[in-house]
C-alpha cells in the first residue's frame, strides 16, 4: 500500500502557519479519521519547525474512568481532562523564550496518557494538535478551546472507511470484531455525531483521495 502524504497546496499552507510566530494549528473530526496521521505527516513535512502534540494525552487514566463509572463511555467528552487541555494550549500561546513545555501522550500499547511525554521548545513556530473536541461548543468545558487555536481544520472522509479504520483499530488493541463493532455503535458513533455537528467552525476541510493516497 503507497504511503499516505500530502497535497503540495496543504504543505504551502503548513509553511506559511510557521512563518512567522507562534501559531497553534487543530486538526479535528471523528474517531477513526486519520487525524493522527495526518498531524504525523504534517509535522514531518516542517521537520524542527512544527511539533505534533494530541488532545488525548488529556484522556482521563483508566482507574479514574471506573472511579467515576465512566469506564464504558471513554473517548466521550466527560472522560478527559478538557480544562487540563485548555491550559496547556494558554501556556503554548504565552511560552518564554527559555521555556520547555512537556506535553502529555496517550499510548494505545496501555491506553492510558503519559505525562510529560512531549517536548514543545519555544523556538518551534508551529503546534499542531490533534482530537476529537476542538470545535465543541455546546459543552462549557471544551468551549474555550477553539479561541486558543490560530486554526483549525476538520478532517472528512468517507463514513465507509473510517468505520472500517475504526474497527481495525479496535481489534488491534485487543477487542474481538464484534466487541470492537458493539463498541463503536454505543460510544463512537454517537461522539462522531456531535463531532460533525461542529464541522461548520472549521477554516478549511480536509479529504483523503484513495487513489492518489493523499490527504487534500
Amino acid at each position: 500500500m503507497t504511503a499516505p502524504r500530502l497535497h503540495p497546496d496543504l504543505i504551502e499552507q503548513l509553511h506559511a502557519l510557521a512563518a512567522g510566530p507562534r501559531r497553534l494549528l487543530g486538526v479535528v473530526g471523528p474517531p477513526g479519521a486519520g487525524k493522527s496521521t495526518l498531524a504525523a505527516l504534517m509535522a514531518q513535512a516542517l521537520g524542527e519547525r512544527a511539533q505534533a502534540v494530541p488532545m488525548d494525552g488529556y484522556h482521563l487514566a483508566q482507574i479514574e474512568l471506573e472511579r467515576l463509572g465512566r469506564a464504558q463511555r471513554k473517548g466521550a467528552p466527560d472522560t478527559f481532562d478538557a480544562a487540563g487541555y485548555a491550559a496547556l494550549l494558554r501556556r503554548l500561546r504565552q511560552q518564554a523564550a527559555d521555556e520547555t513545555v512537556y506535553a502529555p501522550d496517550f499510548r494505545r500499547e496501555i491506553e492510558e496518557p503519559v505525562a510529560g511525554a512531549l517536548p514543545v521548545f519555544a523556538a518551534t513556530p508551529l503546534v499542531i494538535t490533534e482530537g476529537n473536541y476542538l470545535l465543541l461548543d455546546d459543552d462549557p468545558a471544551w468551549a474555550p478551546v477553539a479561541d486558543l487555536l490560530d486554526e483549525v481544520w476538520y478532517l472528512d472522509v468517507p463514513a465507509d472507511l473510517r468505520l472500517e479504520r475504526l474497527a481495525a483499530r479496535h481489534v488491534q488493541f485487543g477487542r474481538t470484531r464484534e466487541q470492537a463493532l458493539a463498541w463503536i455503535a454505543q460510544t463512537d458513533e454517537p461522539n462522531a455525531r456531535r463531532i460533525e455537528a461542529s464541522a461548520h467552525r472549521a477554516r478549511r476541510r480536509v479529504t483523503w483521495d484513495e487513489p492518489s493516497s493523499q490527504f487534500v
